[in-house]
Order: C-alpha cells, then sequence, then structure tokens
C-alpha cells in the first residue's frame, strides 16, 4: 500500500468530495494519508478529518503565507496540540520567496518556533520551501547545531545544495507530481541519486497534479503516478519503490501505528 505523506484534505476542492475522493484512494492502492495543517487557528477542521477516519493523520502548523496572521501562535500551543494522538508532525512552516505574501522576517521567526516544536515533541517537521534554499539550508544549518530534530523538505522543487545540505543534515526529501513534469529533468536527478533510505512520496493535494492529470485537482490516489515516476528513475520495480517509501515513512513520522495501513490493507 502507498503512503501519501502529504495533503491538504480539509481544502475546499477535497472536503467537498471526501468519501469519494478516499474510495478511489483505496482503490489505486493508497492505504494512508497525511493531511497537512497550514493554520493552527484551523486545527479543529482537521481533528475532525481524522478522528472520522482510522487511515487519516495530521499536523499542527502555520504555513509560511500565514505567518504574518498567526504571529501568536507559541511554541507550548504546538506543544500542547501536538499531543492528540492523531497529530504526528509539525508544520508545515518555513520559507516562501515566491510570493512572500508574509514579511520575510516574520516567516524565518515562525520556521523557528516551528523547529522548536519539532525538535521538543520529537515529532517531523514538515518544511516548505520555494525559492529560498540559501536562506533556509542556513537555518537548518544553524539550529540543527542547537540541537538535531527530524524533518522533510516536502514537495522538493529547489536545487541540488539544498537537497545536499539538508540530507548531510539527517532530513528526509518528498517528491510531489512536480517530478513528472517534462521540464523537471533536474528534480529526476536529485530523486535518482537521493539516499534510498531518505526518499518520500506524496501529492500535495489539491495542487501540483502529476502527468497524465496536470491541470486537474490532485487528489491522493494520484500519489501511485508519481511513485511510478520515481520507481523508473530509481530503476525499481513499483512494489519494491512501494515498499521503501512506506518504510521510509514509518521510520520518519514514528507516531503513526504501522497497523493502521495494515488493518486498511486488510479491509480494502
Amino acid at each position: 500500500m502507498l503512503i501519501d505523506s502529504h495533503c491538504h484534505l480539509d481544502f475546499p476542492q477535497l472536503l467537498s468530495d471526501l468519501p469519494a475522493l478516499l474510495s478511489r484512494a483505496d482503490d489505486a492502492g493508497v492505504g494512508l494519508m497525511v493531511t497537512i495543517s497550514t493554520r493552527v487557528a484551523k486545527f479543529d477542521a482537521l481533528k475532525e478529518i481524522v478522528e472520522l477516519h482510522e487511515n487519516v493523520f495530521c499536523s499542527v502548523g502555520t504555513h509560511p503565507h500565514n505567518a504574518a496572521e498567526e504571529q501568536d501562535v507559541t511554541l507550548d500551543e504546538l506543544i500542547e496540540i501536538a499531543r492528540h494522538p492523531k497529530v504526528v508532525a509539525i508544520g508545515e512552516a518555513g520559507l516562501d520567496y515566491h510570493y512572500d505574501y508574509s514579511p520575510r522576517e516574520l516567516q524565518a521567526k515562525s520556521f523557528r518556533v516551528h523547529i522548536a516544536a519539532a525538535r521538543e515533541t520529537g515529532l517531523p517537521l514538515v518544511i516548505h520551501s520555494r525559492e529560498a534554499d540559501e536562506d533556509m539550508a542556513a537555518i537548518l544549518e544553524e539550529e540543527s547545531a542547537k540541537g538535531s530534530f527530524p524533518f522533510v523538505l516536502h514537495c522538493f522543487t529547489s536545487g541540488e545544495d539544498l537537497a545536499r545540505r539538508g540530507l548531510a543534515l539527517g532530513g528526509y526529501i518528498s517528491f510531489s507530481g512536480v517530478v513528472t513534469f517534462k521540464k523537471a529533468d533536474s528534480l529526476r536527478r536529485i530523486a535518482a541519486s537521493a539516499p534510498a533510505d531518505r526518499l518520500l512520496v506524496e501529492t500535495d493535494a489539491p495542487y501540483l497534479a502529476p502527468e497524465p492529470f496536470r491541470g486537474k485537482t490532485n487528489e491522493p490516489a494520484y500519489v501511485a503516478k508519481t511513485a511510478e515516476q520515481l520507481a523508473a528513475v530509481r530503476g525499481l520495480a513499483i512494489q519494491d519503490f512501494t515498499q521503501l517509501t512506506t518504510d521510509n515513512f514509518f521510520g520518519l513520522f514514528s507516531k503513526v501505528p504501522r497497523t493502521s495501513l495494515k488493518e486498511h490493507s486488510n479491509t480494502a
């Protein structure tokens, strides 16, 4: 069974069709998914979803786009929410210099709070990084020197330098449907050379649907197409790649019980 390590089931495009969407994911062999927080203020919506579905888990955090509106989110608040049994990650948090919806200094401040939460809880930090490679690498190296913390560079679209520096710190790297795009040769090279035990696969649904669904609303079922592309660039059979990324997922998202995938698979 595949795992979609990053999607947004609370977004309107997916929430309006959630029962059918989850059924299609099951049919595609996707046995578990993590729906990722972008606003701490809207955590209750995520909690409602994950409490209704055995094989869906979530994170808690503030996306860098929303750093300005959630300046009051504290380390203690993140830690307290993370006590919920189905909260298995911190974030997504990070830096986005493409849109700059929040001032960069506020993005960095929020990011460091989330790093502290990951370090304190031991939960993986889901990192969003766009057009901020040097600052991202510098913060990760500076904060790691204060004490290690688990993390994943999600929906990786950055350069080889950030991949190398993030991996050197023990981080994971996750690829979305972007890796299937015709002009994504550099991403495919990074995916081909990354350590086998540090690879994850995701959709980032409802965004970035892989080929042949590009331009449509993305959904967890489509993670299978991204997995096929990644398996090909790694020279692996899809079954072997699926097992690899499933093992990697449970290695990083250690709060997720493996039985949540097995039980779902047995009842499908």
